[in-house]
């Protein structure tokens, strides 16, 4: 026995209360959400200036464009007078300007304050002072990813967990993201705390259980290890699949840059605090989590193809299918688990064996950004 009590080969997860109380789930939006860098939306989203996503980042609604340079700005989608959302849809294009169906005010696609109503008899409202709340952007892999701490985090710590699982920022490269096309969009609405569905995604034990298509495609995932579990290891198609389908047919035309080393080999990456990447070499598999509530998560998921793929109109649904069924298959396990996370028996958590220890990394990230000791 530890000095937990529990076996050498068991290690405690978080409490129960760490998927319920809303107390602690504002404590994570606030310094897990609102603190570190967070993606948002997919670049090709933002096609041209004026194009616009509105986002719910922690406690707050984020308003993402493209300026008329091409950049992205991303804003507090709060107006600067009364502080009515400027923005009430959740995508959409203006021409020139934001204005608030309150008083008019009027913010240009850089945020500066354009016009209001007798704006030129208060000669001394700054324009640029009083315009939109700017919220920090970067671009990578395709993707529009911001950050609304005042001193945002260095961007390596997002790049960094892409190393530490694949072992270099190379490996992903070869999958050229930044210039797939999105062939495929599902948005699940999963009532369960957010920090399930990371666990799911991180563990393969329940992968002989509840996933019959994928370790069909996927052998080695039958045997409980996910492919997280070792550095910069991919698992290995099947001898008889072809592709990454759900019927192990053929897949589409692979991407030029994956190596022959990565050819027939599935990667899977959690980028913290909300993505989840999925390589397979004709596609690559994109997921982003808003959580809304302790027990709410929306999961927003692109399947992204060479361009001429998704152009020429080629059928994806073979390879969509097996990963949205994975998706419901672990979806529905959340939502089996979310109850019990209040039960008497879940106060002080439950267990990790040893090919699920790799998650308390993951709990230790969590205490650690909220200021408290690792689960015991």
């Amino acid at each position: 026995m530890t000095s937990t009590g529990l076996p050498e080969s068991l290690i405690a997860t978080l409490p129960g209360s760490s998927y319920t109380d809303p107390e602690i789930f504002a404590q994570e939006q606030e310094h897990i959400f609102e603190a570190m860098w967070f993606c948002a939306v997919r670049s090709a989203d933002l096609a041209a200036p004026g194009a616009f996503r509105t986002v719910e980042v922690g406690r707050e609604s984020i308003l993402i464009t493209r300026a008329r340079d091409n950049s992205v700005r991303a804003f507090l989608n709060v107006c600067r007078h009364r502080g009515a959302k400027l923005c009430t849809a959740e995508t959409g294009e203006v021409k020139r300007a934001f204005q608030c169906p309150y008083h008019a005010w009027t913010y240009d696609l850089t945020g500066k304050l354009v016009a209001a109503p007798n704006l030129t008899k208060m000669p001394d409202v700054s324009r640029t002072e009083y315009g939109l709340a700017a919220v920090a952007t970067r671009e990578w892999l395709g993707y529009v990813w911001v950050c609304l701490a005042a001193d945002p985090p260095p961007f390596d710590e997002v790049v960094g967990d892409v190393v530490a699982r694949l072992g270099d920022t190379e490996s992903i490269e070869h999958y050229d993201i930044d210039n797939l096309e999105v062939g495929a969009r599902i948005v699940y609405d999963v009532k369960a705390n957010w920090k399930l569905i990371v666990e799911n995604f991180m563990e393969c034990y329940h992968c002989a259980t509840i996933h019959p298509e994928l370790t069909e495609v996927l052998p080695e995932f039958a045997d409980g290890y996910a492919a997280q579990y070792y550095v910069g290891h991919g698992a290995e198609f099947g001898s008889e699949i072809k592709g990454f389908t759900v019927d192990g047919s053929e897949g589409l035309d692979r991407i030029p840059g994956v190596t022959e080393d990565q050819d027939r080999r599935y990667y899977a990456i959690t980028v913290r605090p909300q993505v989840f990447i999925n390589l397979v070499p004709d596609h690559v598999i994109f997921h982003r989590m808003y959580p809304v509530a302790a027990d709410r998560t929306i999961v927003e998921c692109d399947w992204l193809y060479l361009k001429h793929v998704v152009e020429s109109g080629k059928d994806v649904s073979r390879s969509v299918e097996l990963f949205d069924r994975v998706n419901r298959q672990d979806f529905d396990a959340c939502e089996r688990c979310q109850p019990a996370m209040s039960s008497r028996l879940y106060a002080k958590g439950g267990v990790l064996v040893p090919s699920e220890h790799h998650i308390g990394e993951f709990h230790a990230f969590v205490q650690e950004r909220l200021g408290v000791g690792r689960p015991q």
